[in-house]
This record gives structure tokens, sequence and C-alpha cells, in this order.
């Protein structure tokens, strides 16, 4: 459970402008709610008053949506960090490589993650991992996440849907307990 003597941290993963260029990212996505169902875990958090860290991938390729010289790489409005919330800036998959995000986290003596974002099979899911090989007790919310489709190895085309599921399917149980927005709302606070 997540209450006020045990908060959880809100970890919110790369929700930026320029994964709004679906074509870049492969033409499919799937999930269209998950920036308003994280709006409103957002939302509730800052009511609780509980621990919030905003990721932001900045590429170190020039040309990418998400560098830091491109409008892409600014949060969307739904999310947009408040003066005094913690922006940890990445250039990698994992919000902990390259980041203080683990030392901030222990200094907080936070144990418990709630992890929401941008894209489920990337950077989402390298943090996931990474968070449940650190021992914290790791959330995963399906619908306030969202990826593209892909082409596999040998040009066929895998669904935005089959890529998020699978994503999924492979962090639940073993390095986080993927839930609903609902299900967070009703059971975990």
């Amino acid at each position: 459970m997540i209450s006020k003597d045990k908060p959880a941290a809100l970890i919110l993963i790369d929700i930026q402008k320029g994964f709004d260029n679906i074509e870049y990212w492969g033409g499919e996505r799937n999930n269209p709610n998950a920036e308003e169902n994280a709006s409103a875990i957002l939302k509730l958090w800052r009511e609780n008053e509980f621990p919030i860290f905003h990721i932001q991938h900045c590429s170190s390729n020039p040309n990418s949506l998400l560098n830091e010289n491109n409008e892409g790489n600014e949060f969307k409005e739904e999310v947009k960090p408040l003066a005094g919330e913690i922006v940890i800036k990445k250039n990698v998959n994992s919000a902990f490589i390259g980041t203080d995000l683990k030392q901030q986290l222990d200094a907080a003596k936070i144990e418990t993650l709630v992890i929401l974002g941008l894209t489920t099979d990337h950077c989402v899911s390298t943090t996931t991992r990474m968070a449940g090989n650190y021992g914290y007790e790791t959330f995963l919310v399906s619908d306030a996440t969202a990826t593209f489709n892909k082409k596999g190895v040998d040009g066929q085309d895998f669904s935005a849907q089959l890529i998020h599921e699978t994503a999924l399917a492979s962090l639940n149980g073993e390095f986080a307990t993927v839930i609903t927005t609902d299900f967070l709302k009703q059971n975990l606070l």
C-alpha cells in the first residue's frame, strides 16, 4: 500500500512533445489516453504531497526530436513540472544511468516507485527493470504508458499494441507489478 506514512515516488518518464510526431516514431501509437491518465495520477501525487520525479530524455543526437535544442524536448503540457518538482535529465534509456535518481530516492528513504510514461518498450521498460533489480517495490501503470509500432528483423510489422502488451508481460511479476490507473486510485492510495 501507498500512504502518507510510506509514500511512493512517482516517476514520469519522457512525456515530451517530440513523441507527438507519430510518423517519426513508426506511424502507429497505442493508448491515446496515456497522457490523460498520467496527468490524473500526477494530480493525485501533488494533492497528497508525495514525491515526484520528472524524467526528461535529452538525446545527444542533434537531429533527434528529443535533443535539448529542439522543441520536442519540452514536457507535454498535461504533465509539465511545477516549480520545485525534481527534473532528472538523461541521455540513455534508463533514468538511473548517468543521473542521481537512485541517490535521491535512497536519501529520501523511498522504497516504492510508481512508473509511467513513454515509451513502454524503451525507457519505461529499462527504468522499470533497473528499479526492480535495485530492490524497489515497483508498480508500472499500463494505461499511463504507450509505445509505437516496430519493424521486426525480417521486416514484419508489429503493432504498437502488441509491442506494448509484450513489454508489459516481460516486466510483470519479475521487475514490477503492472496495474491500471483505476487500480492505483482504488487500491494504493
